[in-house]
């Protein structure tokens, strides 16, 4: 095992030393500098930030656009499009092998940052844009499989957290800005900034990023096929029952992704209409959540990892999770969302840890396979879980029907049912004013239970024929990242705030 993992350092590293003597000769797009990972996470912050600064305006314009069922329209808008992307990914990431990474990353950064002029110009545009951009808001997986391209193995779990990291970094800051221009100046500057800051991130793609797949290193370049398998979303969760350790760990990441998913996509909401948190509170609660996070994403989890153990710290994580939600369930003052906040972020922990207990156990050959599944797992929960919440909250009459405007100093004021005459709905309301989060609760209590029985120690083994067959049309070709070990991408995606 020691002599292949050796051969497979040389040979990444023959790889890389490849790619740069053909950039050097000329082989790549313009560009500033050698391919590096700095502009990835200059990419990945522009384009988060610009959407960052609407938070505050888009959830005025969801509730004056959908005023009612406003919890319901939200979760679907979120769900069709994280479905849409994960139908899409496998696609995209297929052909960024054959045509460059460069012009996808142009063409999934234009089309997911395509909704945000409309957002004063036409509502309802906007939010069916937002729902299309789904087949191409796969900005994560492009830049994923750049920094492949210009990385050797032992620097990407580096590389990715750097990614991560930046990407949490512009969740933490825009929201409060963008809450300030907002209440200063008006809705209509932040979207000009935002727009601005989107033009921006377009211009230093087409300017400053050099392409990391020079067409030399290409399969065929533009005439190079494209398998179906390639493209398929669902190969790699077909893989999931070959084996029971593998199978339970993606049970874990499905049972407790698929609230967070769909808490991601509501929860501002929810503070903003139903809590009745401010503008500036909302983005000071993402600010504070996101920074707990990523303390605990870093010196908590290193503690953990060597104090208890990596299953363990997963258990423990978990637990915090059931916590956090059931706090959101039934809380009902701003001070519980708070706290419950702060175990948020502890809560974080769960999926570096289950990404670091997978990158142990499994073969060196297969770890691109598991973290796909992983990965693919977490997609269809993207598309699942919003619209799961969006339909809980509808079917326990949790409205917004008759509120104040959102901007009203009436800060007290409660929801109204979907039927204010209905004693029974305001009853449940008053006394579970979350009921998504309890479900989510009890979802994730069940994985809890399915994570006692992943093993601390067992190698993680599928079927080679199974492998090979899937991975033979990217193992033919060297210099695509997404063969064995190559692939893995990280689980913080979206899981800092």
């Amino acid at each position: 095992m020691t002599g292949e993992k050796k051969k497979k350092k040389r040979l990444n590293r023959s790889i890389l030393l490849a790619k740069k003597i053909i950039i050097k000769d000329g082989g790549s797009p313009q560009g500033i500098g050698e391919p590096s990972v700095y502009h990835a996470v200059v990419v990945i912050f522009l384009e988060f930030f610009a959407w960052g600064l609407l938070t505050t305006p888009m959830l005025t314009v969801l509730h004056q656009t959908f005023p009612h069922h406003t919890f319901l329209m939200n979760g679907l808008i979120h769900g069709v499009k994280g479905l849409l992307s994960f139908l899409s990914a496998p696609l995209i990431g297929a052909l960024s092998d054959v045509w460059g990474r460069k012009s996808f990353l142009l063409l999934t950064v234009f089309f997911t940052c395509a909704p945000i002029p409309l957002m004063k110009i036409s509502p309802w545009w906007y939010f069916a844009v937002i729902s299309m951009s789904g087949v191409f808001a796969v900005t994560f997986s492009v830049i994923f499989a750049y920094v492949a391209d210009i990385t050797q193995e032992h620097e990407r779990s580096t590389a990715y957290g750097l990614v991560s990291a930046t990407f949490a970094a512009s969740l933490v800051t825009s929201p409060a800005i963008g809450a300030y221009v907002s209440q200063a100046y008006g809705d209509t500057l932040v979207v000009i900034l935002a727009t601005a800051i989107a033009l921006l991130d377009i211009c230093f793609i087409l300017v400053a990023v050099p392409e990391s797949l020079p067409e030399k290193m290409r399969p065929a370049s533009w005439g190079a096929p494209i398998s179906w398998e390639q493209a398929d979303p669902f190969a790699s969760l077909r893989k999931v029952g070959q084996d029971s350790t593998v199978l339970l760990i993606c049970i874990t990441v499905f049972l407790s992704y698929l609230p967070e998913a769909g808490q991601y996509s509501s929860f501002f909401l929810y503070l903003r209409q139903v809590i009745r948190f401010t503008s500036e509170t909302v983005s000071a609660f993402i600010a504070v959540v996101g920074i707990l996070s990523i303390l605990a994403q870093t010196v908590v989890l290193g503690i953990l990892m060597r104090s208890i153990g990596n299953k363990n710290t997963i258990l423990l994580g978990l637990g915090f999770q059931i916590l956090q939600l059931a706090w959101y369930g039934f809380g009902s003052q701003p001070w519980m969302m708070w706290a419950a906040g702060a175990v948020a972020a502890m809560s974080s922990i769960t999926f570096p840890a289950i990404s670091a207990i997978v990158s142990r156990n499994a073969d060196p050959d297969q770890q691109g396979v598991v973290q796909g599944m992983i990965t693919g797992i977490r997609g269809l929960c993207n598309g699942l879980g919003p619209a799961l919440y969006g339909f809980v909250f509808y079917l326990f009459h949790v409205e917004l029907n008759e509120m104040d405007p959102v901007d009203s100093p009436e800060k007290g004021a409660k929801p109204n049912m979907a039927n204010p005459t209905d004693e029974v709905g305001l009853s449940k309301s008053a006394i579970i004013p979350g009921p998504p989060f309890l479900f989510g609760a009890c979802s994730v209590l069940l994985s809890l239970l399915v994570a006692l029985f992943i093993p601390e120690h067992n190698a993680l083994g599928l079927r080679p024929g199974s492998y090979k067959k899937h991975t033979s049309g990217a193992q033919s070709h060297v210099h695509n990242p997404q063969g064995p070990c190559e692939g893995k991408e990280p689980l913080l995606e979206d899981s800092s705030v």
